[in-house]
């Protein structure tokens, strides 16, 4: 329940610390002096949008902050999985900031508004005059049903599965969407692959085309110069062989009486060996060297071949139409798998929809098992607001598909008069018929959810005499299993009260604010009285007033 409520700096509200009781509470007030102002304040506990224009003092923060006992909820994981000190005596503050921008504080642990409202839409319920516009919401209706039939796991398993249905539906549309644009692709895709496929392409083959062109071009000019080297190192004119050698043997004249000379005859040795290695290795290559007008032509067209391609697919080198060839080859692969992949994909879709379509129908079974319950209730309660002869009806169809919340299409139908045509209460209802259809329907709902505090806004609107007090009798046996309070200007509901509170503005030279105060005894007797009969108060309005109280 709410235990109290403190709100600072918002719209005509300096300052309020409201002590809130269970029970039933009524709250009282003329027009304007802001009581719809601390729905609004509340309204940020509960996660709706904030406004900077809602400050009284544009240059203070606002400051809502709400004490709940939560006891006994069902909030201690929820409070767990999000990381969030659990206590029975919960704290939840909103601060709305100059700037604009708003923090949200559970337990003073700064939390996202999802979160927030994952919490306080367990711990209280507020209804406004505009609700009564949701009795003709297909979704609203729906929502009642799912309610009253308690079984959320249900919903809950019908949605994962529905879930999975719809992903793989989208699944198969892109699939079958890209097959169909990949179709007016497939012959170029197809040519492109078949051009490079038949170029049998082998990384850095341009590298050595170029090399091997580059020597074959130069043929003769690399033997000349091969030749000329051998016979620098073993030619028939003062070759460098034989110099080599003549130094070793003049070098062997002298070893027995020089010191070292053993040594630089070891290197000339040496040097002789590498030289004539090396005089070999150079008539080899000079003999592999030939100018073949015939090869060159070949390789040449290999060359441009694939300079052809690297400059068509804008690649530098054959790696890069090697990759691109592989692409094409992968594209042209998911084409010819696509039948496979689309039945496998379907095949999956019909056991996941078969699933489906068992829990949904489980679901509209539940749904269907508490019709009678939700009419015979209403119409009770229908009744003991003065509507006797009132007619309440739900309809139910079977969806041809699948929809987010199962296959049921559900409508209540309503007429006030017993002789009258059943319509949609959107149609047929008038304002003060909304409101007691909705009082008979969150009376249902508040029983059925288990929430612990339920706050209406003049659900009296449109009603007054008799219908009022009996509207009052309600709320206030709803009030015996949670908190009620109710905002009202009937003087029948606000006698029913356990609890008075008075909504009042108070101007100054420089600003005018509201002000709140619990009213008990003769206070609330005279408020009463005021109710009844205007500012001007007489004994018989007192006198009337007392009486209220008093039965």
């Amino acid at each position: 329940m709410l235990k109290t409520l403190s709100i600072s700096n918002y719209v005509l509200i300096e300052k309020i610390e409201l002590p809130l009781h269970d029970g039933f509470t009524v709250i009282t007030g003329e027009t304007g002096a802001g009581k719809s102002i601390m729905l609004g304040a509340l309204s940020l506990i509960l996660g709706n949008r904030s406004d900077v224009s809602a400050l009284l003092d544009k240059s203070k923060k606002c400051i809502v902050e709400a004490e709940f006992v939560v006891s006994g909820y069902g909030l201690e994981k929820i409070f767990e999985d999000n990381d969030v000190d659990y206590e029975e005596n919960t704290i939840i503050r909103r601060e709305v900031l100059p700037t604009g921008k708003s923090r949200a504080f559970i337990n003073d642990t700064p939390v996202n508004l999802s979160f927030l409202k994952e919490v306080t839409s367990r711990l209280i319920d507020i209804h406004s005059q505009h609700q009564n516009l949701l009795l003709g919401d297909k979704n609203f209706q729906l929502m009642v049903v799912d309610t009253v039939f308690g079984n959320p796991k249900q919903l809950v398993d019908y949605k994962k599965m529905f879930a999975e249905y719809s992903e793989l539906n989208r699944q198969i549309d892109a699939l079958i969407e890209e097959n169909d644009k990949q179709k007016a692709d497939y012959d170029y895709i197809q040519f492109q692959f078949e051009q490079l496929n038949e170029a049998d392409l082998r990384e850095g083959e341009e590298k050595e085309l170029e090399n091997e062109l580059q020597q074959m071009t130069h043929a003769e000019e690399i033997k000349l110069s091969l030749a000329g080297v051998h016979e620098l190192l073993n030619g028939e004119h003062q070759p460098a062989l034989e110099a080599i050698k003549e130094a070793k043997a003049v070098l062997d004249k002298v070893r027995d009486f020089l010191p070292g000379a053993e040594e630089l005859a070891g290197r000339l040795e040496s040097a002789y060996i590498d030289l004539q290695d090396l005089a070999e290795d150079v008539i080899k290559r000079s003999e592999g060297v030939e100018y073949d007008p015939q090869l060159i032509a070949v390789k040449q067209e290999r060359l441009d071949l694939l300079n052809t391609l690297m400059h068509k697919h804008r690649t530098t080198d054959t790696a890069g139409l090697i990759s691109l060839k592989n692409e094409y080859e992968e594209k042209l692969n998911k084409f010819d798998s696509f039948d496979e992949e689309l039945d496998v994909l379907r095949e999956k879709r019909e056991k996941v929809e078969k699933k489906l379509l068992k829990q949904a129908d489980l679901l509209t079974r539940s749904r269907r098992s508490v019709f009678d319950v939700i009419t015979q209730t209403i119409l009770k309660q229908l009744a003991e607001l003065g509507m006797e002869h009132a007619r309440f009806e739900i309809r139910h169809k079977l969806r041809e598909s699948p929809s987010p919340n199962g296959q049921d299409e559900i409508l209540f139908m309503f007429s006030a008069n017993k002789n009258g045509d059943l319509a949609l209460i959107d149609k047929v209802a008038s304002g003060g018929e909304m409101s007691r259809l909705m009082l008979s329907i969150k009376a249902l709902l508040s029983t059925s959810k288990g929430l612990p505090t339920i706050i209406f806004d003049e659900i009296d609107s449109g009603v007054s005499g008799e219908v009022a007090d009996r509207m009052g009798r309600i709320l206030g046996e709803m009030s015996i299993a949670l908190q009620v309070i109710a905002i009202t200007h009937l003087p029948q509901i606000a006698v029913k009260g356990n609890h008075h509170l008075k909504v009042f503005k108070t101007d100054s030279k420089e600003k005018t604010v509201s002000g709140i105060i619990e009213l008990t005894g003769d206070d609330r007797v005279v408020e009463i009285a005021k109710m009844l009969s205007g500012a001007d108060l007489s004994d018989a309005a007192l006198n009337n007033a007392r009486a209220l109280l008093e039965n």
